[in-house]
């Protein structure tokens, strides 16, 4: 069996990427080896840098370089309001398009027995002991309309509940700008049922 080359490796390395098909890491190891290799050098320092110091925040469980994250060290946020979400994309995502000024807590995924991923996996009994501390009145769901992300909603909520906490869920629906002809049937019903005065 013949040895795997060098520029073999890097494509399959570059593979481990969301999104990135054979055709696409080729083209990209070979576009840093022809084109910019300094380029190449300055993100392989990064990415050791990266992998070997960002870890999870001790309060919220998103991505930082710190003990704790500068949004749970932030004492101008409001404490009486948590968004729970899925992972630390979703926490960009909010603080990007959004003015929530509140807590968060990241589940780093969704509840599911199948794939051996349960309460404890998504760090619900770090959540249940935030709650308890008796500051948040308000607790935002913000998870995908999956059969996981449904079910991990209604698990927290429950949780949320039995503490006296207010649980909201994010809309779901319509797009911004979206024509109901070219909205699939799932997201027209889930809009439709979720409708609200106007």
């Amino acid at each position: 069996m013949a040895e795997t080359s060098l520029l073999e490796r890097l494509v399959e390395g570059l593979r481990c990427l969301p999104g990135v098909g054979p055709k696409s890491a080729q083209r990209m190891a070979l576009h840093v080896l022809e084109r910019d290799r300094e380029g190449a050098l300055r993100l392989a320092a990064v990415l050791r840098e990266a992998v070997e110091r960002i870890g999870h925040c001790r309060v919220c469980r998103t991505l930082t370089e710190h003990e704790v994250c500068h949004l749970c060290a932030d004492s101008s946020r409001d404490r009486q309001v948590m968004c729970v979400v899925e992972a630390p994309a979703d926490v960009l995502a909010i603080e990007q398009a959004t003015g929530f000024r509140g807590q968060y807590h990241v589940l780093l995924g969704q509840l599911s027995p199948l794939d051996g991923v349960g309460p404890e996996e998504l760090g619900l009994d770090q959540l249940e002991a935030r709650l308890g501390e008796g500051q948040v009145t308000e607790l935002i769901l913000a998870m995908g309309t999956t059969v996981e992300g449904e079910v991990t909603a209604h698990y927290i909520s429950e949780m949320a509940r039995s503490r006296g906490i207010r649980t909201t869920r994010i809309a779901h629906g319509i797009p911004l700008g979206g024509e109901l002809e070219y909205v699939d049937r799932g997201t027209l019903s889930h809009a439709f049922d979720g409708r609200r005065e106007y």
